[in-house]
C-alpha cells in the first residue's frame, strides 16, 4: 500500500476522487459496472472497502489492464459489453470514450439503413417498444390557466 495519498487518481481515461472507496471509485470509469469493479478487486486481492487516494501506481496499472482486455484476464465472455464486434468479430470490453464513440456509430448505422430503430432515433422517440401516449413528453409543460380574479 502506498503511503502517499492523492486527491484525484486516473484511472482508464477517467479522474476519480481520492475518497471513493476501490470499489465504488472504479464504477465511475465510463464502462465498469458494480460487477466488474468488485470481481476485478477480488481477483487483484485488494481491500474493497479501501481509499482510491491510497493505492498504489503499480495496482492502477494491473487494475487498468484487467478492465481493457477481461477475456486476457480470465473473465468469462458474457463480461464483456461488447461481444461479437461487428468490425472485428472479437469479444471486446470498450471503456471511456471509445465506448461513447462506438455507441454513436451503431445510432448512425441504425438510421442510415432507416431500420425501426433507426427511425425511432432519429425523432427523438422511444426506442424499445415502452408507451409513449403519457410519459416522454419533451418541450414545456402546457397547463390550465386560471382566470384573473
Amino acid at each position: 500500500m502506498s503511503e502517499e495519498y492523492r486527491h484525484i487518481v486516473r484511472i482508464g481515461g477517467a479522474d476519480i476522487d481520492g475518497q471513493e472507496s476501490l470499489i465504488q471509485g472504479l464504477t465511475r470509469i465510463m464502462g465498469v459496472g458494480l460487477r466488474l469493479s468488485g470481481t476485478v478487486i477480488r481477483q487483484l486481492g485488494m481491500e474493497p472497502s479501501q481509499r482510491l487516494g491510497f493505492i498504489s501506481d503499480d495496482d492502477i496499472a494491473k487494475i487498468e489492464e484487467i478492465v481493457s482486455d477481461p477475456i486476457k484476464a480470465g473473465f468469462p465472455e458474457w463480461y464483456v459489453n461488447r461481444p461479437r464486434d461487428r468490425m472485428s468479430g472479437r469479444m471486446l470490453h470498450l471503456t471511456g470514450s471509445d465506448l461513447d464513440f462506438a455507441r454513436r456509430n451503431d445510432v448512425d448505422r441504425l438510421r442510415r439503413i432507416k431500420s425501426w430503430r433507426g427511425t425511432r432515433h432519429s425523432l427523438g422517440l422511444k426506442v424499445r417498444g415502452q408507451h409513449t401516449r403519457t410519459t416522454g413528453r419533451g418541450g414545456m409543460a402546457v397547463g390550465v390557466s386560471r382566470k384573473k380574479v
